[in-house]
């Protein structure tokens, strides 16, 4: 059985939009969640207070968590070489749970959905953001459903897909590439890490940014390096995505403006990626983003996006959804090609 690697990543894309993550099977990322949780409390009690500890601890976590998780991507994909009738299904589903594209699709379109009923749309919302939620109005409803599909379309698609892609490049290239061989101890080379290793490589530095990476108590120091390697991994597909979303919105002569106005935009957010994420969707959608939102731990004002766009409604969110599956399509189409181009191809089995 052959497949070559150009054709796994829009496999895997096409059956992230079927199926998305079936809320019973199993996902990886629930695997790196128990690793974070079952390090974190042997972590603290080494650590205590004491704030080099805490960041030592994180930098270990993160080595541990991110190096485990690509190894078991790299395994996977040594046993599609190896063994393709049993591995290559599997790796083209894991390939398919590190996007989350369909999913996050699904998870907004059902808030949409519940309204007018506001409880109901309530609960849905609960579930895909981090705000308080259960006094919103309507108005508010839409914003959060829009700036959850704004953010989330780099973190939980493009990222991933980015990194999924750089991993197809070393695989084509590998025959010209050196490969890690370690004569000393009598060990054969070894190919390079491929699609599925850096794309649960990144998943893997994701969760622990969304588990770890808060700024109060013990996480100030624990949590910085899993937070630091995730912004640094999301730093160069998010803007690659503010430069490519008006492609996908029919402006292609708005490349440059548009990503100076969502780097404009973005530069008031903690964040080094998510404001910017969020401009770009809301510049290309003409929807205005920000204000007031409501979290555990208090009030946080963000910054203005798009501040001559229309208040987010039910089309405008539709409009961030729609741009974020053309623009998908956009870059396997450009990248299909390029990775023709580069290798002969990598055929497992």
């Amino acid at each position: 059985m052959t497949l070559p690697v150009l054709l796994l990543v829009p496999a895997a894309a096409t059956l992230d939009r079927l199926v998305g993550d079936p809320p019973d099977w199993f996902h990886p990322v629930q695997a790196m969640g128990a690793m974070i949780s079952g390090l974190r409390g042997p972590a603290e009690a080494w650590a205590g207070e004491r704030p080099g500890r805490l960041r030592l601890a994180g930098v270990v976590i993160t080595l541990v968590l991110v190096g485990g998780s690509g190894a078991a991507g790299w395994a996977v994909e040594r046993l599609a070489e190896s063994l393709p009738p049993a591995g290559l299904p599997l790796l083209l589903v894991g390939l398919a749970s590190a996007l989350a594209g369909g999913s996050l699709g699904r998870a907004v379109r059902a808030v949409l959905a519940a309204l007018p009923d506001l409880p109901l749309a309530r609960s849905r919302l609960a579930r895909i953001v981090g705000r308080q939620v259960s006094h919103l109005p309507e108005a508010e409803i839409l914003r959060a459903a829009a700036e959850t599909a704004a953010e989330n379309a780099v973190d939980g698609l493009f990222a991933p897909l980015f990194w999924m892609l750089a991993g197809a490049v070393l695989v084509q290239l590998g025959p010209a590439l050196p490969s890690l061989h370690l004569p000393s101890l009598h060990l054969p080379a070894l190919p390079l890490p491929g699609p599925l290793a850096l794309a649960w490589g990144y998943k893997a530095a994701s969760t622990l940014d969304s588990m770890l990476g808060y700024r109060h108590g013990r996480l100030r120091w624990l949590g910085t390096a899993g937070a630091r390697l995730d912004d640094l991994l999301t730093w160069l597909p998010t803007r690659l995505v503010a430069l490519s979303l008006p492609l996908a919105a029919g402006r292609p002569g708005q490349s440059v403006h548009w990503l100076r106005a969502a780097l404009r935009d973005g530069a008031p957010d903690p964040s080094p990626n998510a404001g910017v994420s969020e401009a770009a969707f809301a510049h290309a959608a003409g929807v205005r983003l920000g204000g007031a939102n409501t979290y555990a731990d208090g009030v946080r004002i963000k910054p203005t996006l798009a501040a001559a766009g229309r208040a987010p409604d039910r089309a405008g969110v539709e409009r961030i959804l729609a741009l974020g599956d053309r623009l998908e399509l956009l870059w396997l189409l450009v990248a299909l090609p390029a990775l023709a181009l580069i290798g002969a191809g990598w055929t497992p089995g």
